[in-house]
């Protein structure tokens, strides 16, 4: 689930907090690192849990039109495509899904009910749900086409959602892109037979994707003076303190991987970091940065510093 990529932006957001701080406490912005990363997997959860909850909601929505006193024809016997969807009642009766949401004490669309309820009733009034409701039988496939479907066009987008999923826990806001497109993938791996634990991701690829995770802090914060040093020494026509916090933060993770990772190709962490400028720093950020890392790789490459490996060799 967890991309290097997005390892890369917990790290930097890490080493953000730990510039803002007053005391440097490496010990304290590790944990904050594992605990943000580890949230990545209750968002997850969450997000499948809504799922879930507007199907249920549905369920009760129907039970509740057959019991009125002026119940129509329809309230009496409703379409129930949606509510036999194979792969809503599959996740529904998820045991292991429903272990890990105990265990985390995730209750959110228990306790905010009026989010299910935004989704239920955008739900009712879209194309893809009548589309849906009019045909006349489905099978496995096209019901789990359609809670991708429902999923990609209705939950993930919804701002409402957003919002209040933002002010719930800061660190979830740069996750949804991550966690949404797991779950479509996750989603459209499902079999009538898969087990249970399948719609569960790993929080990392690999155990070498969190080990890099925890190396990329440490190395730097650890070598932050020789990386404070590599900079300074490289932009001459820049005064240090009109380089913008982030940009310094970036260039030095840059220069680690550079210098301290010997697996990590060059242009593969160019091109990452040029990438995380351009979407968090300032507009001429990853100009800036583009042209000190060349720079620097020219002068790495003369005096022989690239301590380059396997995939990681320059060339």
């Amino acid at each position: 689930m967890l991309n290097r990529r997005h390892i890369r932006i917990k790290v930097m957001q890490a080493l953000y907090a730990l510039s803002q701080a007053e005391n440097n406490n490496l010990i304290k912005e590790e944990k904050f690192l594992r605990s943000s990363i580890a949230q990545m997997y209750d968002l997850y959860l969450v997000m499948v849990d809504l799922i879930i909850e507007v199907h249920a909601h549905a369920i009760e929505y129907q039970e509740r039109s057959q019991q009125k006193m002026l119940a129509t024809a329809e309230d009496k016997n409703p379409n129930r495509r949606f509510v036999d969807n194979e792969l809503l009642v599959k996740l529904a009766a998820n045991e292991e899904l429903k272990k890990e949401l105990e265990q985390r004490k995730l209750n959110n669309w228990r306790l905010d009910s009026e989010y299910v309820n935004i989704i239920f009733e955008e739900l009712l009034q879209s194309d893809i749900y009548k589309i849906y409701m009019e045909k006349a039988q489905t099978s496995f496939k096209e019901d789990r086409a359609f809670v991708i479907e429902f999923f990609s066009e209705l939950i993930a987008p919804n701002d409402k959602l957003y919002d209040y999923l933002e002010d719930y826990r800061i660190t979830w806001t740069d996750d949804f892109p991550v966690i949404n497109t797991t779950i479509v993938k996750k989603l459209g791996k499902i079999k009538p037979n898969s087990p249970e634990t399948s719609i569960l991701p790993k929080l990392y690829k690999d155990a070498e994707d969190e080990h890099f995770a925890r190396n990329l802090l440490r190395r730097s914060v650890e070598n932050d003076s020789m990386l404070e040093a590599e900079i300074e020494g490289n932009t001459p026509n820049w005064d240090q303190d009109r380089i913008a916090i982030l940009d310094k933060i970036l260039l030095k993770m840059a220069l680690g991987e550079f210098l301290l990772f010997s697996s990590i190709p060059i242009k593969v962490t160019i091109n990452e970091y040029l990438e995380l400028a351009k979407e968090y720093s300032t507009p001429k950020s990853s100009v800036f940065i583009n042209g000190v890392l060349d720079r620097l790789v020219k002068q790495y490459a003369n005096e022989k510093r690239l301590n380059k490996i396997g995939r990681g060799l320059v060339e």
